[in-house]
């Protein structure tokens, strides 16, 4: 194992100095009790006007998009919340947000992470307990309300809002530790409000109680923005999307800048020349094309010709990695299970809604229509006249007659997710016959404490037994070694296509793969490892 201080000089001259010190910032804020005292557990801050910031979609068109099955599972799952219990990660259970010990001040439990140990009973792992406090299932409650009117869903949404207000006060407890959390939160309230504002068990009373809850966790969110840009990650985009959405619902000047400032940040510096996100993830990647298109729909600027065209590139990288038949992507580097704008009937796996609207808002195209059009539909997206099939869309990846395969070979601009150069994801009728297993589970008991970062569990080569970079901590890797390959035209008949990559990640050594397929759909991997 790499020491301290060796990683540490590593990290320095390898993440430059800025992150170090953001986050030295923020450990001298919490150590000084700064944090604490500006964020009380009493708020006493006046609740503005708020201002309507989108228009819900049209009943009719959301009925036939959904059509019977569609309508079906998604009031079945509404039905499901109304009766008292969520579906986390594809797993029935209790909502309840009531929790088992006195709350303490936020910054204890990021101060001393002991403290959070009798919280996590379920797998170990804090996103267990977080997930329910993101109101995801607030997304489907609205949905079946809107399509519905039926006020049982609006009821369930305030009941439960209500617990959650009243065992989780204002910068207490767990629920309130993580920036990025409390952002992903702020959305949903702001979504929420608007879509049960017409339901009559809406009262003045409650939404006032609601809009001073989205107002103090946008002021929560802008005390600690140094964390979030310590990350410079998906805290960083989802924190300024939310401080966004608060300047814009109550017309207050200092987050609308800050968010909007930050977001154009982000979008330019995180997404690189090829349209992949920073963190080299496809759920990560999704979770920032869902946080564009919400930015895209209530936004009152315009997005620079930088941001822009950063935006669709990481819309076309996306576009470009889609399975036709199954609606499915590469399970690239670090997968949590994120989805923070469930906004189709379509399974957690399924990136055709998010690709259709991000297709729509910032392509100008369009996949053939079908029920993950929902998603356009609440962006307020409509139809293009260009279509196009994934599987006729312009990409590098090598393509049989009924498979395909994606030969990863990814140039790094930060800290990433999964040592997998030269990895090879093989799909054949909508099958992933040969994939990357991701991550899912950050914070298990050991041997699943986060080990799928590692090269040997990628469809890639290792040499005696080690990874292609460094692995210096549970979300550190250092040493970056990038990759490049290219498509190749060969004179052969009989192939139809081939692709040839390499990296130089074994130190002294290079390795280079080549992919063909041919005619008849047989697939061949040829691997090359030598002194270079």
């Amino acid at each position: 194992m790499t020491s301290k201080f060796i990683v540490g000089i590593k990290y320095l001259f390898q993440l430059g100095f800025r992150p170090l010190a953001l986050y030295g910032l923020y450990k001298l804020g919490l150590k000084t009790g700064h944090y604490k005292r500006v964020t009380p557990s009493i708020s006493t801050s006046q609740i503005p006007s708020s201002h309507s910031l989108f228009s819900l979609p049209n009943r009719d068109q959301l009925e036939k998009i959904l059509g019977e099955e569609g309508k079906s599972n998604l009031l079945n799952e509404a039905d499901e919340i109304v009766a008292g219990n969520i579906r986390v990660f594809g797993e029935s259970t209790a909502l309840d947000f009531k929790l088992n010990q006195p709350l303490q001040h936020w910054t204890e439990y990021e101060s001393t992470p002991a403290l959070l140990s009798s919280f996590l009973f379920l797998h170990n792992d804090i996103k267990f307990l977080w997930e329910p406090a993101r109101f995801g299932w607030a997304f489907i409650l609205g949905r079946a309300y809107h399509l519905t009117q039926d006020e049982k869903y609006a009821e369930t949404f305030w009941k439960n809002f209500e617990s959650f207000t009243e065992s989780n006060p204002v910068n207490m407890g767990p629920h309130w530790m993580n920036g990025q959390e409390v952002a992903i939160r702020l959305m949903a309230f702001v979504w929420a409000d608007h879509v049960f504002e017409t339901a009559s068990v809406s009262s003045a009373e409650r939404r006032a109680v609601l809009h001073r809850s989205i107002g103090q966790h946008a002021e929560r969110i802008m005390l600690t923005l140094v964390y979030a840009r310590a990350q410079n990650n998906n805290h960083l985009i989802t924190e300024a999307a939310a401080l966004y959405t608060a300047g814009l619902f109550f017309k207050n000047k200092t987050w609308h800048e800050l968010g909007w400032y930050w977001l154009n940040w982000c979008f330019q510096n995180q997404i690189g020349d090829f349209g992949e996100y920073i963190q080299h993830s496809a759920n990560y990647h999704r979770l920032m094309l869902q946080t564009a298109l919400w930015v895209n729909l209530i936004k009152q600027d315009v997005f620079s010709a930088h941001t822009s065209q950063a935006i669709a590139r990481s819309a076309h990288w996306l576009f470009s990695l889609l399975d036709n038949a199954s609606g499915r992507t590469p399970n690239l580097g670090a997968n949590d299970g994120a989805l923070i704008f469930p906004l189709s009937a379509t399974d957690f796996r399924d990136y055709r809604p998010t690709v259709q609207a991000a297709s729509r808002a910032f392509l100008r195209t369009s996949l053939p229509s079908g029920v993950w059009d929902e998603m356009s539909l609440w962006f307020g997206l409509p139809a293009n006249d260009r279509v196009i099939n994934s599987d006729a869309y312009l990409t590098e990846n090598v393509r049989g007659k009924n498979s395909w395969a994606y030969l990863r070979a990814s140039r790094f601009r930060s800290r990433l997710s999964h040592m997998d150069q030269l990895h090879l994801d093989l799909w054949w009728h909508g099958l992933n016959i040969a994939q990357d297993a991701g991550t899912y589970l950050y914070n298990a008991e050991s041997p699943w404490d986060n080990p799928l970062v590692t090269t040997r569990v990628h469809n890639t080569v290792t040499v005696d037994g080690r990874d292609q970079m460094t692995r210096a901590g549970r979300f550190l890797v250092l040493d970056w070694a990038s990759a490049y390959s290219k498509n190749l035209i060969e004179a052969d008949d009989t192939i139809l296509g081939r692709a040839r990559g390499y990296h130089r990640g074994y130190h002294g050594l290079k390795h280079e793969r080549t992919v063909t397929v041919y005619q008849n759909e047989r697939w061949v991997v040829n691997d090359h490892v030598y002194c270079a």
